[in-house]
């Protein structure tokens, strides 16, 4: 089989981005080169390695078996030109996922120990929804992932074999309220109040849910404000422009002038943080950086 390197990185990044249109983008090409090299390695491989559906592009189980192997390659030619170039690390590295609201809580506290024990790694990160880091780790350029799932916490994608996770911790979704507004002075709301409240959600498709809007709400939400910022969201309720949900760990960071309200009424929703990777034996790198975040539980 003749493949050539970029092919592969192409290869990769349509794993990640779940698209030729992203994957063209973060390369810096346009997508009908992207679609060529996509046919070519599909020529190579003597068999379809994209499944095109309606929410995006898969790999099929061929394309994973190449994925798996382009990963290889990959680090390997990324090596040989550190070795070549003499610009090899002097530290260990470690590429970190996290997921929208894991960044403010979780990420601060887990760097400094990890500074303070094992000064010689490097972490780098990137932030996205559970989705598109389950994609990263996949295609590799990624080394762990934090990410966020609701009972009955399956796991984070049906792709074979499964993604390693541990446990981080569970937390309760609560709302997050103008401390002046409506529910001024209370702990609790019941669901049925929150039918007509004004909401503040995060934009959302049928790939990519995200926090916003009580997930047990009855009827259909009054969304007046779309945004994936957390601080956006939280200083948008701050000033009385509505309600939206948050993690209860976010408690300790909340702007003046917001409350945190159990709903009653509903059964609890409960999210779970994971921390996820490539099945296998980890590096001790990335045992550190894993021990340094479930220990901020």
């Amino acid at each position: 089989m003749d493949v050539s390197s970029s092919g592969l990185r192409v290869l990769q990044q349509i794993a990640q981005s779940g698209s030729f249109t992203a994957a063209a983008a973060r390369l810096g090409y346009t997508q009908s080169a992207v679609s060529r090299q996509a046919a070519s390695l599909e020529r190579s491989a003597g068999t379809t390695l994209f499944e095109r559906r309606s929410d995006g592009v898969r790999l099929t189980p061929a394309g994973l078996t190449l994925l798996r192997h382009a990963r290889t390659i990959l680090d390997s030619l990324t090596a040989a030109e550190r070795d070549l170039t003499g610009t090899a690390p002097r530290t260990e590295s470690v590429r970190l996922g996290v997921f929208l609201s894991a960044g403010a809580v979780i990420l601060p506290i887990a760097l400094a120990r990890l500074a303070t024990a094992h000064p010689q790694i490097t972490v780098t990160t990137i932030e996205g929804t559970t989705p598109s880091l389950t994609r990263a780790l996949r295609a590799g350029t990624i080394d762990l992932a934090v990410l966020t799932s609701r009972p009955p916490h399956r796991p984070p994608d049906g792709e074979s074999p499964r993604l390693h996770t541990d446990t981080v911790q569970d937390t309760e979704l609560v709302v997050a309220a103008p401390s002046n507004g409506a529910f001024a002075g209370r702990t609790a709301v019941h669901v049925d109040e929150l039918v007509d409240a004004p909401w503040i959600a995060a934009p959302s498709s049928r790939s990519e849910p995200l926090l916003g809007v009580w997930p047990g709400l009855p009827g259909r939400p009054r969304i007046v404000h779309s945004t994936r910022d957390w601080l956006t969201k939280l200083h948008l309720v701050a000033g009385g422009f509505g309600v939206t949900t948050v993690p209860s760990r976010l408690s300790a960071l909340l702007p003046p002038g917001v409350s945190l309200l159990h709903v009653e009424g509903a059964p609890p929703e409960v999210r779970r943080v994971l921390i996820a990777r490539l099945p296998g034996h980890p590096t001790p790198a990335v045992t550190a950086v894993t021990r340094a975040i479930t220990s901020t539980a």
